[in-house]
């Protein structure tokens, strides 16, 4: 299993609509399409954390493939008013919004 963490800014008042909004999204057949088997979003004074993990490996392959498709793009657009990048200087696409993972264990 891959997983992808976005981090972002967000103000805490908005989980709920930022809730709904991907609520609506995973119940299309976009999460199969992209290979998403599991979606979480956290919050932190301020700070936004999306957590996506994906059945494959080819996770930010299959994103990157769905990426305009006309639900993709309407929920991009949605979540602008509430989504900010961490630094918008160096921002040019989600990618530049993903943590590194350096340390994983996984119980046998």
């Amino acid at each position: 299993m891959r997983s992808n963490l976005i981090v972002a800014r967000m103000d805490p008042d908005s989980s709920a609509e930022v809730a709904r909004l991907f609520s609506e999204f995973d119940k299309t057949d976009m999460p199969h399409r992209m290979g998403t088997r599991r979606r979480q979003l956290f919050s932190f004074h301020g700070l936004y954390f999306h957590l996506q993990d994906f059945d494959t490996e080819d996770g930010a392959e299959r994103i990157e493939e769905a990426k305009n498709d006309p639900r993709f793009v309407q929920i991009s657009e949605d979540l602008k008013p509430f989504i900010h990048a961490y630094d918008p200087e160096t921002w040019r696409s989600p990618v530049d919004a993903m943590a590194t993972r350096f340390y994983c264990w996984e119980s046998e």
